[in-house]
C-alpha cells in the first residue's frame, strides 16, 4: 500500500503502507506473556538436523508433496536444502521511507549490511529455486537481486510497480503484484520479463496472495475492495470473486496445512477469515487483536501465527482446532508487521512498520528477545535461510 500522511489514518485506511513514526532507541526488552501453551513444548522450537537430503525441483512442473497433508512438510526446524545451507543466517530489512535494505544477523541481532535500493522498497521475496532474494521496489519500478550467499545486492532490474512478488508452484512464471495498476503481471522468474498482464480492476489494492495444495489456483486479496479473488494459474485468468463484509481490508493470506483451508487476516475487521480451499468461499471468522496483518506458519504445523499490528500483540490459531489459543503481548508503542520464522522454528522476527524496528520474538515463551533499530518503514522483511523445496514468493512461503 503507498504510504499515507499520518499515522492514524495509516493504521485505519492504507494497510500494508502506513507511515512510520520516530526511531525507536532501546535495542532489547522482554514482552509479557498474555497466554501460554499449556506447559506443552510450543510450536516450532523442536531441534532439528541442520541438512535434508532433498532433491532439487525441476522447473516446468509441480512438485510432488512430501506429504499429502501438510503442504510445509519440507518446512520442518532446521531441514536446509543443500543448495542453501551455506547461506549465512539473517534477517533482510527493506526500510520502505528510507529505500534502504538492511541486513540483520540473526545469532548477534546487530546489522552487519547496509545498502541503498530503489524507491519504496516493500518486500524481500525468496525466488522460486531459492539461489536468489528480490527486493521489491514500488516506487522504484525495478526489482534489486541479492545474493544470499554474500548479502550483496546486484544491478536493478526494470520491472514496473512490484509492490508484492510470487512465483507458481511449477516455477514457470513470477507473479507481480502490481497495486498501483490492478493488475497480476506474470513474468519469466529469470529474466522478468512481462509474458501475459491480468488485470483485476474490481480488486483495488491487490496485495497479498497464496497458492492451493496442488498449486493450480492462487486466492488473492483486495484491500481496498474489501473482497477476495480466486485466480486459475494455468489459464492466468479470474475464476470468482469471494465479499467480505462491508469495511472489510483483507491482508496476507495462508493456506492451512492441510490444504482445506485459507486464512486471510483483515486489518479492520480485526482477525482472520477462513476460506474452503476446495469450493471457496467463507466458512468462518476468527477474532485476534486490533490491525491483524501477517501471518506465519510455526515448523511444526500445528500453529499459525497472527501479528496484530494496531495493538502490538501476536495471536496464535490452532490448525487442528482452527480458534486462537494464546496471545503475546509485545511493549507499549510496537507494531508487529510482517517477516517470517527463523529456520529451527526457535523465533520468529517481524518489522516493526512504525517504529523503524524490528522484533526477535521468542516462539518457546512469547518474550521479546531483541528490538534492533533500522531504516525507517520497514516492511515485509526475509528471514533466511528457510527449510524448504522451493518458494512461491512474499517474504518466503516454501514448500
Amino acid at each position: 500500500m503507498r504510504w499515507a500522511p499520518t499515522v492514524a489514518a495509516a493504521v485505519l485506511l492504507a494497510g500494508c503502507g502506513g507511515a512510520s513514526r520516530e526511531r525507536a532507541t532501546t535495542t532489547a526488552t522482554r514482552a509479557t506473556t498474555t497466554a501460554t501453551t499449556g506447559g506443552r513444548r510450543p510450536a516450532g522450537a523442536v531441534a532439528a538436523p541442520p541438512r535434508a537430503r532433498f532433491a532439487p525441483v525441476r522447473r516446468g512442473r509441480i512438485p510432488a508433496p512430501l506429504d499429502r497433508h501438510d503442504v510445509y512438510a519440507a518446512g520442518r526446524p532446521g531441514r536446509l536444502a543443500p543448495w542453501v545451507h551455506a547461506d549465512p543466517a539473517r534477517v533482510y530489512v527493506p526500510n520502505s521511507e528510507s529505500g534502504t535494505v538492511d541486513v540483520i544477523d540473526q545469532r548477534s541481532a546487530r546489522i552487519v549490511e547496509h545498502f541503498a535500493v530503489g524507491r519504496l522498497p516493500q518486500h524481500v521475496t525468496p525466488s522460486w529455486n531459492m539461489r536468489r532474494l528480490w527486493v521489491t521496489n514500488d516506487a522504484g519500478n525495478s526489482l534489486t537481486p541479492i545474493d544470499p550467499r554474500t548479502g550483496r545486492p546486484g544491478r536493478a532490474v526494470p520491472v514496473a510497480d512490484p509492490y508484492n512478488l510470487y512465483f507458481t508452484a511449477d516455477g514457470r512464471r513470477a507473479i507481480v503484484v502490481a497495486e498501483a495498476t490492478r493488475a497480476l503481471d506474470f513474468r519469466d522468474p529469470r529474466t522478468m520479463r512481462l509474458r501475459h498482464r491480468l488485470s483485476v480492476p474490481g480488486c483495488a489494492g491487490v496485495d497479498h496472495l497464496d497458492l492451493t495444495a496442488d498449486g493450480r489456483r492462487a486466492l488473492v486479496s483486495c484491500e481496498y475492495a474489501g473482497r477476495l479473488i480466486v485466480v486459475d494459474l494455468r489459464r492466468e485468468r479470474v475464476r470468482k470473486r469471494i465479499a467480505l463484509p462491508p469495511g472489510s481490508m483483507p491482508q496476507d493470506v495462508k493456506l492451512a496445512p492441510d490444504g482445506r483451508t485459507f486464512y486471510v487476516a483483515d486489518m479492520a475487521a480485526n482477525g482472520v477469515w477462513l476460506v474452503d480451499a476446495r469450493r471457496p468461499r467463507r466458512i468462518g471468522f476468527r477474532a485476534t487483536g486490533r490491525g491483524a496483518h501477517g501471518l506465519y506458519p510455526s515448523r511444526d504445523s500445528r500453529l499459525l501465527y497472527v501479528s496484530n499490528r494496531a495493538e502490538g500483540t501476536i495471536s496464535l490459531i490452532s490448525f487442528r482446532r482452527r480458534r486462537v489459543v494464546g496471545r503475546w503481548r509485545l511493549p507499549a508503542g510496537t507494531s508487529p508487521d510482517m517477516g517470517g520464522v527463523s529456520a529451527d522454528g526457535s523465533v520468529l522476527w517481524l518489522s516493526g512498520r512504525y517504529g523503524a524496528e524490528v522484533y526477535a520474538i521468542s516462539t518457546r515463551t512469547g518474550r521479546l528477545l531483541h528490538r534492533v533499530p533500522v531504516g525507517r518503514g520497514p516492511h515485509g522483511l526475509c528471514v533466511w535461510p528457510q527449510p524448504g523445496r522451493y518458494s512461491i514468493g512474499h517474504t518466503g512461503i516454501l514448500r
